[in-house]
């Protein structure tokens, strides 16, 4: 999913991610009715090739989040969103054919922010609150081009503070595996540290050096969006590629286990239901009730047999006396 306010190249970004085109056909709309304007999801989906693996990915964009004055409607479209795909997910779970389920719980949050505040706005720490334990967030600094390198540290510092001061959690990258040689865990450790990824979109081809790459041209020079020296681009497409399971896995682990636990504890029988439910709970108690009364019979007429038993046994005993007592006078 991917989430900010208009103006900050969202969609310009994913275009760039998947190589892509989704957003040809999609108008921007004039300023006078961005006031009014409500939140509106939009998905697409996509089949890649990554390292020789065959992927579906599909993308919900977000357009109109932030527009209107008042946000409240679209944290809660966003978070209903969310919620109907983990209800959906449940539902398919708790089904018979649980072979074949279609996964769309939503595994990742991009969360652009602007570059020209200083740290998070009120906007973003409210979303932020709301979501982060629905989805993992991942932030995005979009337009990096627009800092210098020493206002885009301190960007990043001021954002670590503010999601701290907030109790905002994000995704955090887990340890490397104690097999992993010394390369990758230099590498896994510089995009540890590059969060908040701060990026730069672009769809225009560009020449630098006899190289085409995608880039912007500026009256002072040329940007690539590849050059790590002052873009993570790279580093993003390269975390979405190396980290996708462990995004999945504290999905399903931790946060759709959790949505899953407060649902059932809020959930209600509507009245047909509870009717069926009361009446089969009497239904077993009353069988319950007959299975004790028809052991207490049995176990009364066991010991009615063994007490005839034992009256027959000593009935025996009394017709054989006479018999056997010449027998000991003798």
């Amino acid at each position: 999913m991917v989430v900010g306010e208009s103006g900050l190249g969202k969609s310009t970004l994913i275009n760039c991610l998947f190589l892509a085109d989704l957003y040809k056909d999609r108008t921007v709309p004039p300023a006078r009715d961005l006031v009014h304007r409500t939140l509106s999801i939009e998905k697409k989906q996509l089949d890649i090739l990554e390292k020789g693996v065959k992927l579906k990915v599909t993308i919900v964009d977000t357009p109109g989040y932030g527009d209107p004055l008042n946000a409240q409607d679209s944290f809660e479209s966003i978070e209903q969103y969310i919620d109907d795909q983990y209800k959906q997910y449940f539902k398919d779970e708790s089904g018979l054919n649980r072979k074949n389920i279609v996964d769309n719980r939503v595994h990742c949050c991009l969360y652009f922010i602007s570059p020209f505040g200083r740290g998070l706005s009120q906007l973003d720490i409210l979303f932020m609150q709301k979501l982060c334990n629905r989805v993992n967030i991942i932030p995005i600094i979009a337009k990096a081009d627009a800092l210098t390198p020493t206002e885009l540290t301190a960007l990043k510092k001021k954002i670590f503070k503010d999601l701290d001061d907030n109790g905002i959690s994000i995704f955090r990258i887990p340890e490397c595996d104690s097999d992993e040689d010394e390369q990758f865990r230099k590498k896994d450790q510089e995009l540890k540290d590059a969060i908040p990824y701060a990026v730069i979109g672009s769809t225009t081809q560009v020449e630098i050096n006899g190289r085409k790459t995608r880039g912007r041209i500026y009256p002072w020079g040329i940007i690539d969006i590849q050059d790590e020296s002052y873009s993570d681009f790279i580093k993003l497409k390269t975390f979405l590629s190396l980290h996708m399971q462990d995004l999945k896995d504290v999905t399903n682990e931790v946060l759709y286990e959790n949505y899953r636990s407060v649902f059932l504890s809020l959930q209600t029988p509507p009245p047909e239901e509870r009717d069926e439910m009361s009446a089969m709970m009497s239904a077993e108690s009353l069988l319950q009730k007959k299975e004790d009364e028809i052991r207490k019979m049995q176990e009364q007429l066991m010991r009615m047999q063994q007490a005839l038993q034992q009256q027959v046994q000593s009935g025996a005993l009394h017709s054989l006396s006479p018999i056997m007592s010449p027998r000991y006078e003798e």
